[in-house]
């Protein structure tokens, strides 16, 4: 016999979903001049310069969250930057309460002369919007703030109990948003947390991102004699900093990418059959033709796809001694620095990995120098979730049905601090719905998003606050 009640709440639903899409599509150029008001905004928080700036484009999230609906809103005061908070908790007990991050600081926008148009006076031009975080959050940030405001504008509710959390440190590294979670842990507590700081594999092209990369790293200076001294004179008397530098680094990995450093790999996670199939389903970006680089490496017995999105990596980010300008100065340097970084997967921590880093240097320091080891005090541990969680199927199924293809699963090279710090302090599920592009120039000059993405990303949202108001 047919259950009408059960028909009745499936034509509710359709009926939502009708109304919330077409306050999206009737208010799509609203919701992008919007956007471009958020994006004038320079709120660099790397640059004290734009401090006022920064709490302006807060105050923009603030007012924003006010007119969508919701009755709290605050804007709370940190030892940095402040950050947004706001909630509604009016779908009821038996609905889920989702934590939504994200962040309204950008990147610094130079060189600005590399820059086709002005970084903070967005253009429109071959199917994008480009400004200094159309992608890199703003963009991604607003487009569930419209989402938001379209079910209470329509419905007057939202499919879930949503918890708010948009901060102005993330490109700083969120100095204070770990201790305010953790000061503050009831307050910002929710079933799952979703965040959308992150990309697809291609354009058009659903993508779910169940992992992500942790990151630790240290600076060490190898100090030889107490000023340069004259080549001549004293070479092959005096050990040459440059040289003993060389040769630490050298002994850290070989040519095969594999690391060296005692212990590095102990814990690692194995890649599993069913992973390594993930990976390879997904599309795979051609390496040399995007970097320009001849040939890609990779640690012996993986692809370069599988090394960079679950494997662990260290990397020389910087190196310096001596003399750097024109022509030759024949000396003995006094010294020699190098920056190293680590990104990490489950089963490596990044205090151990640093510990392990540090004495691997010192042991193969050599004699007539001494070493100044400075650790990176931002680490955070590598994440993973289940890719056949509810949460994360629901997520697949709300793209699908967007995009009209099939989601893609991969993990991801890079670190978001605060997926771990959710994790580790709430121990909850983190859903990372991501709609930036390969060709969105984060972090560079000409940043974009595509206007597609923009509108067909909302959608998404908006079913996907749907389908999880109830989790299998």
């Amino acid at each position: 016999m047919l259950n009408y009640k059960m028909v009745r709440k499936g034509k509710d639903r359709e009926r939502i979903m009708e109304q919330v899409f077409q306050y999206l599509s009737e208010n799509n150029q609203e919701h992008l001049e919007q956007l471009k008001q958020f994006l004038r905004i320079p709120s660099v928080s790397t640059d004290s310069t734009y401090k006022e700036d920064v709490k302006k484009a807060a105050g923009f999230v603030a007012e924003y969250l006010k007119n969508a609906g919701f009755r709290h809103v605050e804007v709370e005061e940190t030892n940095g930057h402040p950050l947004v908070f706001a909630e509604w908790l009016e779908a009821g007990a038996e609905a889920p309460t989702v934590l939504f991050y994200g962040h309204y600081d950008v990147q610094p926008a130079e060189p600005l002369g590399e820059w086709k148009s002005e970084p903070f006076d967005p253009d429109i031009r071959d199917g994008r919007i480009y400004a200094r975080g159309a992608s890199d959050d703003k963009g991604q940030v607003f487009m569930h703030l419209a989402v938001f405001k379209a079910f209470l504008q329509t419905t007057g509710k939202l499919p879930v109990n949503v918890k708010v959390c948009i901060e102005g440190e993330e490109e700083i590294g969120s100095a204070n948003l770990y201790d305010l979670l953790q000061k503050e842990k009831e307050k910002y507590e929710a079933d799952f947390a979703v965040i959308s700081d992150s990309g697809m594999v291609a354009n058009d092209q659903p993508t779910i991102l169940y992992g992500l990369k942790g990151f630790t790293g240290l600076e060490f200076t190898v100090k030889g004699p107490d000023n340069d001294l004259h080549s001549g004179m004293y070479g092959g008397a005096i050990r040459n900093p440059a040289m003993a530098m060389a040769h630490i680094l050298t002994s850290m990995k070989n040519e095969d990418e594999v690391v060296l450093v005692e212990g590095f790999y102990d814990g690692v996670e194995e890649l599993t059959e069913d992973e390594r199939d993930l990976m390879q389903k997904a599309p795979g970006e051609d390496f040399t033709v995007s970097t320009g680089a001849k040939e890609t490496v990779s640690e012996k017995g993986y692809t370069a796809k599988e090394h960079t999105m679950a494997r662990p990596t260290l990397e020389i980010n910087g190196l310096y001694s001596g003399y750097q300008g024109e022509g030759t100065k024949t000396i003995i340097p006094a010294t020699a620095t190098a920056k190293l970084t680590c990104r990490l997967v489950p089963g490596q921590d990044p205090a151990k990995v640093q510990d392990l880093l540090a004495e691997h240097i010192e042991r193969k320091l050599p004699k007539g120098v001494t070493v100044s080891i400075k650790r990176e005090p931002l680490s955070a541990k590598a994440y993973r979730v289940d890719p056949n969680h509810p949460l994360i199927r629901k997520a697949a199924e709300s793209f699908s049905e967007t995009f009209g293809k099939e989601a893609v699963y991969v993990r991801m090279g890079g670190s978001i601090p605060v997926v771990e710090w959710l994790d580790s302090i709430y121990h909850i599920p983190v859903v990372l719905l991501g709609f930036g592009t390969p060709e969105d120039r984060l972090h560079s000059p000409n940043e974009s998003f595509p206007l597609d993405h923009f509108e067909k990303g909302m959608q998404t949202i908006a079913n996907y606050w749907n389908k999880v108001k109830k989790i299998d």
